[in-house]
């Protein structure tokens, strides 16, 4: 039987946070400022490494891949999630809603590649330093960069494909401050199972692949040390330079893996939610203030740029 009056969407609306009527000024205040430190933040980092020669080496060549990465990745939902806290519930064409699912996974995808190409490198630079600056060669590290870049948007594509694909009728509010995958399936009529099956076979792969790689350099780099460095000034080193990017990957997986390991029944909570806040738009934040405190060589090249631009 046919359904009767079914009407197609043409549009959502983001409901986002409106679960804290009375927050919403203290909240657009704590996001807007969390979003300018993002896009300061990483704006500066990535002029740093540029600007600074001594910064042309392959940990922050892929550094500056990461912010370049944060400050879109932050762009894609939060200024969208501002305005729902000033004026509350946010209508999102069609087009809008499948572009911003379409650069959220793009970028968070890229990110998780990203940063285990930043773990090989470590590993290369602690395990085999001799052979460090041939390995990851210039021409290494610009084909490792755009193999993430690329997987990254070959994983986003299939997903929006999949999602304009589906029929949208009747209900269309998101209980969401962006379009995800999620809580569009749960909107959907007709079959979802082959997108929830993507969803939790490919994207799971995304986030866990990367992160296996992740857990395999740093045994060999802790291994390494453990066994070949004997003074404690040289173990600390090496150390010191795995705690920023080891920080970066924890502030990004522990959220993530919360998010998409338990299999998506498809049913999006008030945890999706929190979670992805997290790695939307305080990890973006976070990660360049991690950087330039833990680093020295940051810092010292940051005092130069200001020293000079003075």
């Amino acid at each position: 039987a046919a359904m009767l009056n079914q009407t197609e969407v043409g549009e959502f609306v983001l409901l986002g946070l409106t679960y804290t009527q009375g927050l919403q000024h203290f909240l657009f205040l704590s996001f807007l400022l969390l979003y300018l430190t993002s896009l300061l933040g990483n704006g500066v980092i990535m002029s740093t490494v540029v600007a600074e020669p001594r910064l042309h080496t392959p940990m922050y060549f892929f550094l500056a891949n990461v912010s370049c990465l944060d400050i879109f990745y932050s762009t894609v939902t939060v200024p969208k999630m501002l305005t729902g806290f000033l004026y509350g519930h946010q209508p999102i064409s069609f087009g809008g809603c499948l572009a911003q699912l379409h650069f959220f996974h793009f970028l968070g995808s890229t990110g998780a590649v990203l940063l285990a190409t930043m773990a090989y490198d470590r590993y290369v630079a602690i395990c085999n330093p001799l052979r460090y600056a041939l390995v990851m060669s210039p021409r290494t590290c610009l084909l490792l960069a755009l193999a993430s870049w690329f997987t990254g948007l070959a994983h986003a594509t299939m997903h929006s494909v999949m999602t304009s694909q589906l029929t949208f009728c009747g209900h269309n509010h998101i209980q969401h401050f962006f379009c995800d995958i999620k809580p569009l399936l749960n909107l959907a009529c007709g079959s979802t199972s082959l997108n929830l099956t993507l969803l939790n076979v490919v994207t799971t792969s995304i986030v866990l692949g990367p992160f296996t790689l992740i857990v395999l350099s740093y045994f060999h780099i802790i291994s390494f040390i453990l066994q070949k460095v004997r003074s404690r000034e040289g173990r600390w080193k090496p150390f010191s330079t795995c705690a920023s990017h080891l920080t970066i990957v924890a502030l990004l997986y522990i959220p993530v893996l919360c998010n998409y390991i338990p299999p998506s029944s498809g049913s999006s909570s008030q945890r999706d939610v929190q979670v992805s806040l997290m790695y939307s738009a305080v990890t973006p934040a976070l990660n360049p203030l991690v950087y330039s405190l833990r680093n020295q060589e940051v810092r010292v090249a940051l005092r130069r740029l200001v020293e000079r631009t003075l």
